[in-house]
């Protein structure tokens, strides 16, 4: 059984931001800081597995988000220890010695602190559209696996994501999803929380919006284009009714070549901290990180490389981005995180389009504000939507963390900040009234 508390949404009646964000079963707030390791069960030996999670859980990550019937050739490729998931492809009968692994995995990540983000499978076992396949699924038979997971796993620190990027595209997909959905619950008696992982460009909210099973809604900004402007997709899903916590839960990862095509450039630790700091200041509740190698756990000696993965999991470990996640975690902790509501009022000046988008959040009682500045220039600030008669100013350097201060500011009018000269990089402009 695991220790990790279960989570759930914040309900409290009355609360400003109430069904926006997650909690654990004590009421403390939760920071979802995911990492996409879709092959994790798949392609890593325990020892692998172990070195990835402790690595991971130092570096301040909450949830793994791994795939059970895994994308390349999950069903008839063998994990590392010889075993395949299913006996004769069929969802009514799991492999034992395949699950036993899985339990392994899901155990040592709650030891190290991580919730398990739980795919049951892949979507192209679903809706195929490309890749391997094949579409196994009924209604029927995805109800029985969907109970023989919730039940395996009840006690433990999971999260369940159905889909698997694929779009629902007919009833059929859909009635299978719904009793995928209706098992999980009847297996956990609806213990953990759940939701989709949708097709890049699409959010769960499409479609699955009204469904009851679906705790909070996932978005998949991806991988087609450099500043992918996500907080624009998360504003639609914000607003919403009724209310839900939204999240990116696939941004472009780093390291992924742009738009799949080397002749463009690669994503860098720039890009994924763009994405995190829109996504966070338009609403999200948490964050995804990815890495393109780190997904297909890629080892040149044993696989053959997807879109263009050019160094093994193993050396991507130490990727800038992946580090600096934990510093977006930091700040969105700072202050009361329960509180944390998009406000572009903030801005008195333009916000500006592409990869100069400023995002601005501020607390819904008005005791603190972030702005985000993708690149270095400078912003005025409308001070008068902050309370109190001063306001401490800082900037906060997203690649370390540190705090530069501006000092104690009068709190009127609009003002002119100017992030640090020389230092042409993304900033976060930090403004907070007296603790209360």
């Amino acid at each position: 059984m695991s220790t990790l508390p279960k989570l759930r949404v914040w309900d409290e009646a009355g609360h400003p931001c109430r069904g926006r964000y997650l909690v654990t079963e004590r009421g403390e707030p939760f920071f979802y800081l995911g990492d996409t390791a879709w092959e994790l069960f798949h392609r890593l030996t325990r020892e692998e597995a172990d070195l990835y999670l402790k690595d991971r859980a130092a570096k301040g990550f909450t949830v793994i988000q791994a795939v059970a019937l895994a994308e390349l050739d999950g069903l008839n490729t063998p994990n590392a220890y010889g075993d395949t998931p299913l006996h004769r492809n069929d969802p009514a009968q799991p492999n034992e010695a395949y699950f036993r692994h899985v339990d392994w995995v899901i155990d040592r990540a709650n030891a190290l602190g991580l919730y398990v983000g739980l795919l049951p499978t892949w979507g192209d076992k679903v809706n195929k559209k490309w890749g391997v396949g094949p579409e196994i699924f009924t209604p029927e038979n995805a109800r029985l696996y969907g109970e023989f997971l919730g039940k395996r796993y009840r006690d433990k620190g999971i999260v369940w994501i159905l889909g698997g990027d694929r779009p629902v595209e007919t009833e059929a997909h859909l009635s299978i999803w719904r009793a995928m959905a209706a098992g999980l619950r009847a297996g956990d008696d609806g213990a953990h929380l759940m939701t989709y992982h949708p097709v890049g460009g699409q959010s769960s909210a499409e479609r699955l919006h009204a469904e009851p099973w679906l705790d909070f809604n996932m978005l998949q900004s991806g991988h087609a284009r450099r500043a992918e402007a996500n907080y624009a997709m998360l504003a639609r899903d914000y607003a919403r009714m009724p209310v839900k916590p939204c999240m990116d839960g696939e941004p472009c990862y780093e390291d992924h070549p742009i738009g799949f095509d080397p002749r463009n450039g690669w994503f860098d630790a720039a890009d994924v901290r763009r994405a995190a700091y829109w996504a966070l200041l338009a609403g999200a509740h948490g964050h995804t990180y990815g890495c393109h190698t780190i997904w297909q756990m890629y080892a040149p000696d044993k696989h053959d490389p997807v879109s263009h993965a050019r160094r093994s999991w193993q050396e991507s470990l130490n990727l800038p981005g992946a580090g600096q996640m934990r510093y977006a975690k930091q700040l969105m902790l700072r202050r009361e995180p329960l509180l944390r509501v998009p406000d572009q009022s903030l801005l008195a000046s333009d916000a500006g389009e592409g990869e100069a988008h400023i995002c601005a959040a501020r607390a819904a009682d008005g005791s603190y504000a972030y702005l985000y500045l993708p690149t270095p220039r400078p912003v005025r600030v409308r001070m008068d939507t902050l309370k109190g008669r001063t306001v401490q100013a800082s900037w906060y350097d997203p690649r370390t963390g540190e705090s530069t201060p501006i000092g104690e500011l009068r709190n009127t009018g609009e003002r002119e900040f100017t992030p640090p000269v020389g230092d042409a990089h993304d900033w976060v402009l930090v403004l907070e009234g007296e603790q209360r």
